[in-house]
């Protein structure tokens, strides 16, 4: 077996400040807990801000510290999604700590997730590159992981506190090199891991016990009675001579995630800085279940306030259905960005809420060296999802051919993402007209919405005041008799005497006295 443990030693800060826009993120910031301070970022200790500090006394040093109570419930969101990340690579996925009551939610306090990948390396190419892979999927989370193997799972989770100042940590992929790594290993990591008091800490500093490897050189039978077996069991569980049987994280079948804004948002962008965790958490999420998004909801809770009229609902929904399945993050945002610049706000933004219950199944797109075809299908995809994001759905249409001669009715507008419409077929007493395989260029793709009526003089139309000179023609379209909609026409190519050709017809049944010569413009070539 093979176990790589994650630890998130800033998990609690980055949590927090990833709801922050670049304005508030710029400011020192603390996490306080019974005002007391628990975590301060590097900033905030560079200007003498420390663990432990009073919320006063951090406040006279640093007063325009940015400080906000520590948040279980947040924490705990943050690093399921870290998790969800880790289920791309292994289906054996737990806590670095003990969940028995929910495998699901991680226990209060922890930091950490482990991942048994030894049936996954060959898929990934070794050791190595699953390492780089892993790191790429949790980046967009915005975590500062350290990271170890270890071919246990509490060796693991104990290696990845060790060495701070590393981005990877210790790895061992057999027992003896683990033995020895964690002999060398300082005692407060177990200490950690036990969450052992501060009594424990002192007697074993006491006993000048600084390594496991001096707890390890002490007679068992007195440490058992002294510190009781959990300790024991814990360094016989991290060395691999007792049993340490898991509980693994599944993944739910639908996603839905809550985060609270700092400060109510009143703009796009302050919006678009939480909607950006959330974002992420929903692809790791989809990465998990070896699935692309298709639809997501985003949910807006407003602020409450006496001084808004009553119709100001308490939240709004946005919903964003994509033209094609993806799990890029920044295309999503982009997307997303598009769909709030044009939709107001009723009321400024407490809260955002992510739902997701639409994923598609099917392999990611291969990668291509070269462009091809599909290639460049997906970038008119994406174009179009871009469109339809700032202009709506609707406004975003393509045209579709119909079987029918008549000029207005041979296509049909039609939203850009959806199946073309069933062409209307025609009485079963006539057969549908057929296109002929190869058109000639005989007509203009700008067609006018209604035929434009001409004058006639000398028996020839005219356009703003201008004879036009006939150049190829007619073409005649005699079509519409099963439907009661009859057209009777005689199409020509004609000169408007300015170097653009127009196309026009006559009606081949005259009309009455006073309604017009019965030549018609219909078109424009380019």
């Amino acid at each position: 077996m093979l176990w790589i443990g994650l630890h998130l030693p800033l998990l609690s800060l980055e949590s927090f400040a990833s709801t922050l826009d670049a304005a508030q993120a710029a400011r020192p910031l603390a996490l306080e807990q019974a005002h007391c301070i628990v975590q301060a970022d590097a900033s905030a200790r560079a200007l003498g801000v420390r663990p432990g500090m009073r919320r006063a006394t951090a406040l006279g040093l640093v007063p325009q510290l940015l400080l906000v109570p520590a948040c279980a419930q947040r924490d705990v969101q943050a690093l399921r999604a870290v998790a969800h990340a880790a289920l791309a690579f292994s289906p054996a996925v737990t806590w670095a700590a003990a969940a028995d009551l929910d495998p699901n939610t991680p226990p209060p306090g922890t930091a950490g997730v482990l991942l048994e990948v030894a049936s996954s390396l060959r898929y990934f190419g070794g050791h190595a590159a699953l390492l780089d892979r892993l790191g790429q999927a949790l980046a967009p989370l915005g975590h500062h992981l350290q990271v170890a193997s270890a071919p246990t799972a509490l060796g693991a989770a104990l290696l990845s506190r060790w060495r701070a100042d590393l981005a990877l940590g210790p790895h061992s992929q057999d027992r003896a090199a683990l033995h020895s790594l964690l002999d060398e290993a300082p005692l407060w990591l177990l200490a950690d891991l036990l969450d052992a008091g501060a009594t424990a800490r002192e007697a074993w500093a006491a006993m000048g016990l600084h390594s496991v490897a001096d707890l390890r050189r002490l007679p068992r039978d007195g440490l058992a009675r002294r510190f009781g077996p959990a300790l024991l069991l814990a360094l016989d569980r991290a060395r691999g001579d007792a049993p340490d049987p898991q509980h693994w994280v599944e993944l739910p079948p639908q996603f839905s995630d809550k985060l609270e804004l700092f400060a109510r948002a009143d703009t796009t962008d302050q919006l678009l800085a939480g909607a950006r965790v959330l974002l992420a958490r929903l692809v790791a999420w989809a990465q998990g279940q070896q699935a692309r998004i298709g639809r997501f909801t985003l949910q807006m809770h407003h602020e409450r306030s006496t001084r808004r009229p009553d119709d100001v609902p308490p939240f709004s929904r946005l919903e964003l259905a994509l033209a094609e399945a993806s799990l890029d993050a920044e295309h999503l945002q982009l997307l997303l960005a598009e769909r709030l610049g044009r939709a107001p706000l009723p009321a400024p933004v407490l809260d955002l809420g992510l739902q997701c219950e639409h994923l598609v199944l099917a392999p990611p797109p291969a990668g291509e060296l070269f462009p091809t075809r599909a290639s460049l299908q997906e970038g008119l995809t994406r174009l179009v999802e871009r469109l339809q994001a700032r202009l709506g759905r609707d406004q975003v249409q393509r045209l579709q051919t119909v079987a029918d001669h008549r000029p207005e009715r041979a296509t049909v507008a039609w939203p850009a993402d959806a199946p073309p419409p069933s062409s209307q077929a025609p009485a079963a007493t006539e057969p549908p007209p057929r296109w002929p395989e190869h058109l000639p260029l005989t007509r203009p793709v700008w067609l006018l919405r209604q035929p434009q009526p001409l004058a006639e003089r000398e028996l020839r139309p005219c356009l703003r005041g201008r004879p036009l000179q006939v150049l190829a023609g007619p073409e005649r379209i005699e079509s519409g008799w099963w439907d009661g909609d009859l057209v009777a026409r005689d199409y020509y190519i004609a000169d408007a005497g300015d170097g653009a050709l127009v196309w026009i017809y006559r009606l081949r049944l005259p009309l009455d006295a006073g309604q017009g010569s019965g030549w018609f413009l219909q078109g424009r070539f380019g």
